[in-house]
């Protein structure tokens, strides 16, 4: 039984259909499994991100033809797992921001993450109409791993005295 090497492609393109289809043809030919993605639509592009898991005699070969996307217009990037890949360890949350759209709330809230070596493993963001007013509503949703040295109670009351500051309203559940 021959090893697999597990891959981590981005992916990036003007829009249209059959993009995913070729990807997934050419995963499929060098006998890959497509385990996990997540892929939008974004500003008339489309972009994503996925791992595949592909024997490792096939993973060069694989990740060639990928480039061989490029004339097509999609440009596909490989990146190889390493075995010193971080792994974040402590409590999971999953944190919900919602509040009129400003300049500089991502940077805000990630770099209070970061300032208490909070993981985010996983972000999402979109701007919406308000429902009252019109206006532009920004809603944030992240599924952060918080280190153990930093209790619950002390990341809701340092986040919610930035959301206080923000506007904005901030949930932190488990």
């Amino acid at each position: 039984m021959s090893k697999a090497q597990v891959l981590v492609l981005t992916v990036i393109g003007s829009d249209r259909p059959g993009l995913v289809g070729a990807i997934s043809r050419v995963v499929s030919e060098h006998g890959a499994n497509w385990e996990a993605s997540h892929m939008a639509r974004l500003g008339g592009q489309f972009a994503g991100i996925l791992q595949v898991v592909v024997p490792e005699e096939k993973a060069d070969s694989l990740a060639k033809s990928l480039g061989e996307l490029g004339p097509s217009g999609l440009k596909v990037t490989v990146e190889r797992e390493t075995s010193t890949a971080f792994e974040p360890e402590g409590q999971a949350y999953c944190l919900e921001l919602v509040g009129s759209d400003q300049p500089n709330i991502v940077r805000d809230i990630s770099e209070a993450l970061a300032s208490r070596e909070v993981t985010v493993l996983e972000l999402t963001s979109e701007i919406a109409s308000a429902p009252v007013s019109g206006g532009r509503l920004f809603r944030m949703q992240a599924s952060i791993r918080c280190p153990a040295s930093v209790g619950r109670a002390q990341l809701r009351d340092s986040l919610e005295e930035l959301a206080n500051s923000l506007m904005v309203d901030l949930s932190l559940d488990d």
